[in-house]
């Protein structure tokens, strides 16, 4: 029986070398793209041909983030995107939230045919919305402004994340708004004030990854904005390549600017993100 229970130990160990030795080789495959990003963007353009494929200079050219910050526009650009991802993000998190507490929490006539168009919308694909969209805003005069980019973020978010929040609502019991109901609060008073607080987990889980898919976002934002001056920080990358072809090292230091942000917001809030994504995996 020792024998036996020395072998399970040693397998079992084995098993999780085997798990922490493949969970390091993924985290050093995710890693590895912006470390070698990086590098590139502070060496000179001349030497990215060498035969050193991941190596730090021996002279770091820090110049290349000058000239991508002030020739690139930085700041231009992250201005726009900052006044469309923060209201997308607000209200693609709240109206989801909502939406999810009335399906599955309140009893009405329609909810069963609300909900199935929520989850039907998991099925449309962005591509096949631009054209329709884009007749839509030229009709209401929306071409060419971030309120259009607004509107179309907001509802390519709105069945995912009330799908999301639904699994989270599910968790909570049901006895904490009967008790409230019993003391006379409203609806709006018990999702304000009860619901609301206990969902914060999953309200941090789907604001960071609504802001990473609006932050990322070219497709849309290429098709309904044309001024140069209310261009987002994706499609700057590409304008920014083509206007310095041959600085291919300033061209990774405009790379590397972009996703700094969204490497910070997800670092800040892992905790938090990590709590909501298992918050609804356990009914209460």
């Amino acid at each position: 029986m020792k024998g036996i229970n020395q072998s399970y130990r040693s397998r079992r160990s084995a098993g999780k070398i085997l798990l922490y030795i493949f969970l390091a080789a993924m985290a050093l495959s995710q890693i590895f793209p912006f470390v070698w990003i990086f590098t590139y963007s502070i060496k000179k353009s001349g030497d990215l041909f060498g035969p050193d494929f991941l190596s730090f200079p021996r002279e770091p050219q820090w110049i290349n983030y000058y000239k991508a910050f002030t020739n690139g526009r930085i700041p231009l650009y992250l201005a726009n995107t900052l006044r469309i991802v923060i209201p997308s993000v607000a209200l693609g998190t709240i109206l989801p939230f909502c939406l999810a507490y009335a399906c599955t929490r309140m009893e009405w006539k329609l909810k069963k045919l609300v909900w199935g168009i929520v989850i039907l919308g998991m099925t449309i694909p962005i591509h096949t919305t631009l054209l329709p969209n884009f007749i839509w805003y030229k009709t209401f005069h929306l071409i060419d402004t971030h309120l259009a980019l607004i509107i179309s973020y907001m509802a390519f978010t709105m069945s995912f994340n009330s799908i999301v929040f639904s699994g989270l609502l599910m968790s909570i019991p049901k006895s904490m708004e009967e008790s409230a109901f019993i003391d006379g609060a409203g609806y709006f008073t018990i999702l304000y004030k009860i619901i609301a607080p206990i969902s914060l987990n999953g309200f941090i889980t789907v604001g960071i990854m609504t802001f990473l898919s609006h932050w990322n976002d070219f497709l849309m934002a290429n098709t309904y904005i044309s001024t140069e001056t209310k261009r987002t920080l994706p499609f700057s990358v590409i304008r920014f390549a083509g206007q310095y072809a041959s600085d291919y090292a300033v061209q990774f230091a405009v790379m590397t600017l972009v996703a700094i942000p969204p490497l910070i917001f997800y670092f800040a809030f892992n905790k938090w993100m990590l709590a909501g994504v298992t918050a609804g995996s356990v009914k209460g």
